[in-house]
């Protein structure tokens, strides 16, 4: 990583930065109604705009900053970032006038802040980098963006053999509540072959955040990371914001040449929010009440994550997808699908029997393959994927003892491999496997010689 800065030039970055925060004046407006987690406001300028910031001012608290989320006839619509106590009608709101931006820097790493880029670790204050970043930045311009790199060792075997993931793609773990997203996406970040991890726990709930911090990720996983968490029980503008300032952190690492692995648990919350706060603005409802501002949110974030520009590094995005009630082709679940480049699925039946990742290696694709792969991975792949699929077709006549033996070799040679085949995908939280490691233990079993890529 690029982390060499004299000390003169990061004081001057600081004093820039300090200074660039300041508002060359103040507008006000006035709180003129408050209905349910929306606030009406009179007698803003013509410069105010959806995604504008505000502050408002309590009776006798501390200030509530607020987001334009809609108009109607000659009122501003808003939502708080935090609750709303001692706001009544009268009182002043003070409109920012520039962009949301964070200053981030290297000092950030192994950090955890909340959704307005707040520590809330009690390391200290996070110190400010010259440079900022906005929050709900575009996509880099599709022409000037690089193609995907090289593979990317994630450290857990049924993900490096099965489902390729390179350097830039962007992949969705797809699965149930209580499945173990968590607990992959932890191992992930602890293994990583990348530079830099940046995770964002949306809507997380909060007795998890420090089982996570603690038990998963550890001291070792959280030393090259930021970790951004707002959750279940704080407002929706939070838990929306915790998704874009998880971006806007990996699109500074990225910016610095850096090759950034950005985890994100979990985009259905996000879309959650985006629910909470097109409806309260008066959106009319669609599939499952979603309005169709989340749909088009969704496509924005997602993409800011993949490849930067030519001088750039790399995001390589990992989305979990909590599936409601276990249908796979719920609205954000197929939304998603089709935005990112590959799907890993996750199945509650297969944790049931006690096999942890529990990924379903036939419905898990990667859309980097096969080119990812040399032509003895993918042969492995192949035949490995081959044994389970002839297994699981005939798993329910085996159980009931209705197959006879040798009446079909493949069969035969399938019973024989699949718990070989199951135990290798079975993988403690504590464990490390390469990927020529894990090519090589899966060779092994199918009779495959592995030399290395």
């Amino acid at each position: 990583m690029n982390m060499s800065h004299p000390p003169s030039e990061r004081l001057c970055d600081k004093v820039n930065a300090h200074i660039r925060k300041v508002e060359p004046n103040e507008i006000y407006g006035e709180i003129t109604k408050v209905l349910g987690l929306l606030l009406e406001m009179k007698g803003f300028g013509s410069d105010l705009t959806v995604g504008s910031r505000v502050d408002v001012a309590p009776r006798k608290k501390p200030i509530v900053p607020c987001e334009v989320v809609g108009f109607r006839d000659d009122v501003a619509l808003l939502m708080p970032f935090g609750t709303l106590e001692g706001i009544g009608l009268g009182c002043r709101a003070i409109m920012r006038q520039q962009d949301p931006v964070i200053y981030p820097c290297e000092a950030w790493l192994g950090r955890v802040i909340n959704a307005l880029g707040e520590p809330i670790d009690g390391k200290g204050p996070l110190p400010d980098g010259g440079e900022a970043f906005l929050l709900k930045a575009p996509a880099p311009p599709a022409h000037q963006r690089s193609r995907i790199g090289e593979k990317l060792d994630l450290g857990v075997r049924a993900v490096n053999t099965f489902t390729a993931i390179c350097e830039g793609q962007r992949m969705g773990i797809f699965a149930g509540s209580g499945v173990g997203k968590s607990v992959l996406l932890s191992m992930m970040a602890r293994y990583t072959a990348a530079d830099v991890s940046v995770i964002g726990l949306v809507g997380e709930r909060g007795r998890e955040v420090q089982e996570f911090l603690e038990d998963d990720l550890g001291e070792e996983g959280l030393a090259k990371s930021v970790v951004i968490v707002a959750t279940g029980d704080e407002p929706a503008l939070m838990r929306r914001q915790a998704a874009y300032m998880t971006l806007a952190i990996a699109e500074y690492f990225r910016a610095q040449k850096n090759q950034v692995l950005c985890l994100m648990d979990s985009v259905t919350r996000f879309a959650m929010a985006q629910r909470e706060i097109g409806l309260s603005a008066g959106e009319p409802p669609t599939a499952k009440g979603y309005p169709p501002s989340t749909f088009g949110e969704l496509a924005r974030l997602l993409e800011r994550a993949g490849p930067g520009i030519r001088s750039e590094g790399d995001i390589t995005g990992l989305f979990s997808v909590l599936v409601e009630g276990d249908d796979e082709n719920e609205p954000i679940s197929d939304s998603v699908r089709g935005i990112l480049d590959g799907h890993i699925v996750m199945q509650r039946e297969i944790a049931e029997r006690g096999r942890y990742p529990a990924i379903n290696v036939l419905k898990s694709i990667s859309r980097s393959l096969p080119m990812a792969f040399t032509d003895t991975q993918n042969e492995i792949v192949k035949r490995a994927k081959q044994v389970v699929s002839t297994y699981e077709d005939m798993a329910e006549l085996i159980r009931l003892g209705a197959y006879k033996k040798g009446s079909d070799n493949a069969v035969d040679e399938a019973i024989e491999l699949y718990p070989r085949i199951e135990n290798f995908l079975s993988q403690n939280k504590l464990e490390h496997a390469t990927i020529d490691q894990s090519f090589a233990a899966l060779g092994e079993i199918l009779g495959i010689d592995y030399e290395g890529a």
